[in-house]
C-alpha cells in the first residue's frame, strides 16, 4: 500500500515483517530448525502474520464457533492428530490449515472467498467467473456441513458485505463532496507532497474518481492516507480499512458477534455518524467565514515537519524536481493495480 511505501522504515517494521521475503520461505510456516509439519498444520503457526487491524484473519477464526472447537480440543489427539498429512485429517474442527491448504494445496488463495483486498473491494458475486471459486469455497464447509448449510452461510456472507459497502459508500460521498466543494480542511493542495510527488486526494482511488479536483492525471491513484491528513479522511479510511473487513473476515469465519460489535457493523454506524457529524460543522465554519470575510489559510504543519520530511513525496520534490515515482520506478506497471487481470483479482 502507498501509505505503507513512504514512510520511513521504523514506521512499517510490522509490515515489511511479512511482506518481503517471509512470504516466500518455507520456513515462515514450517519454522526454521524445526521444519517439523506437526508444527506447520496447527492454526496458531499462521496468527504472526495473519492478524491486526485490516487483516482481522486469526482474532476473527479464533473467537468464532470454529476457533473455539480448536482451542479446546487442539491438545487432544484422538480429536486433533497432527502426525496424519493434511489430506488424510480427520479435525473435530477445521484449522487454518484445514480450510485454506485443502489436502495440502499451498495456493492459500484457492480456497478462499471472492473478496478482494481483505473484504474492501467488492465484486458481482453471480459473475460466471467466480462460480467455481464459490462452489470450491462451499465445498471445504460440507466436510463437516450440509452444502445448504455451507450456501446460506456464503449468502449471509454476501448480504453483511452488500450492507457494509453501502455504508461506506454513504461516507466517502459525505467527504468527496467536501473535497469538490473546496470546504475540506485541509485540501490536498495544503499538504505536503503525497506519496507520488504530488498533491491526489488520497481517496481517488485509480480511475475511480478521475477530474481536476481530486489532482493527479487520469487514473492515478492517491495515497489512501490515514494519517496527515482532515479527519474525515481518516475515518473513510478507517471505516473500510478496519470495520468493513472486520465484516468480512468475522463472517468468512464464523465469528458472527466480531462482524456485529467488534467494531464491524457497529463500527461502521459510528463512523459514518462522525463524519457527517464533522462535514456538518466544516460547512457551517466554511458558510460564517465567508459571510464576515474570513480567508482562510492552512497551517504550515500539514505541509512541512520533521517527520513529514522523511517521507517519499517530499524527498521526490526535493532531489527530483518536476518527477513523480510514476517517473522515477523503473517498471511502473506493477503500481497499476486498476488494470489487473479478472482472474488475478
Amino acid at each position: 500500500c502507498a501509505w505503507s511505501i513512504e514512510r520511513p522504515p521504523g514506521d512499517t517494521a510490522g509490515c515489511t515483517f511479512c511482506h518481503t521475503s517471509s512470504e516466500e520461505r518455507c520456513s515462515t510456516c514450517h519454522q526454521r530448525h524445526q521444519f517439523d509439519p506437526k508444527v506447520a498444520r496447527r492454526s496458531e503457526q499462521c496468527k504472526t502474520c495473519h492478524w491486526g487491524k485490516d487483516h482481522r484473519d486469526w482474532e476473527a477464526y479464533d473467537i468464532g464457533l470454529h476457533g473455539v472447537v480448536y482451542q479446546v480440543n487442539k491438545w487432544d489427539p484422538k480429536n486433533f492428530d497432527w502426525t496424519k498429512k493434511l489430506a488424510d485429517a480427520d479435525y473435530v474442527g477445521p484449522t487454518c490449515q484445514y480450510c485454506h491448504m485443502r489436502g495440502g494445496h499451498h495456493n492459500v488463495q484457492r480456497f478462499s472467498t471472492v473478496y478482494t483486498s481483505m473484504g474492501m473491494s467488492m465484486a458481482d458475486r453471480g459473475a460466471p467467473i467466480w462460480k467455481e471459486k464459490r462452489d470450491r469455497w462451499a465445498s471445504v464447509c460440507d466436510d463437516c456441513h450440509s452444502p445448504r448449510f455451507a450456501k446460506e452461510n456464503l449468502q449471509a456472507l454476501d448480504e453483511a458485505c452488500k450492507d457494509a459497502g453501502l455504508k461506506y459508500r454513504e461516507t466517502f460521498k459525505v467527504a468527496e463532496d467536501l473535497v469538490k466543494d473546496g470546504v475540506a480542511d485541509p485540501m490536498p493542495k495544503d499538504l505536503c507532497p503525497d506519496w507520488s510527488g504530488q498533491h491526489v486526494w488520497s481517496l481517488k482511488i485509480g480511475a475511480y474518481h478521475d477530474g481536476p479536483e481530486y489532482g493527479g492525471k487520469s487514473g492515478e491513484s492517491g495515497e489512501f492516507r490515514m494519517s496527515n491528513c482532515s479527519d474525515i479522511e481518516r475515518l473513510c479510511f478507517e471505516s473500510v480499512g478496519y470495520f468493513q473487513t472486520y465484516i468480512m473476515k468475522g463472517m468468512s469465519h464464523g465469528s458472527w458477534n466480531d462482524a456485529t460489535y467488534s467494531d464491524g457493523s457497529f463500527g461502521m454506524d459510528r463512523w459514518l455518524v462522525n463524519v457527517k457529524q464533522d462535514a456538518s460543522q466544516a460547512r457551517r465554519l466554511a458558510a460564517i467565514e465567508k459571510k464576515v470575510g474570513i480567508t482562510w489559510v492552512p497551517e504550515s504543519f500539514w505541509k512541512t515537519g520533521e517527520w513529514l520530511d522523511q517521507l517519499t513525496g517530499p524527498y521526490i520534490v526535493k532531489n527530483h524536481p518536476g518527477k513523480t515515482i510514476f517517473d522515477l520506478c523503473p517498471d511502473p506497471g506493477w503500481l497499476d493495480t486498476h488494470h489487473a487481470p479478472a482472474e488475478e483479482v
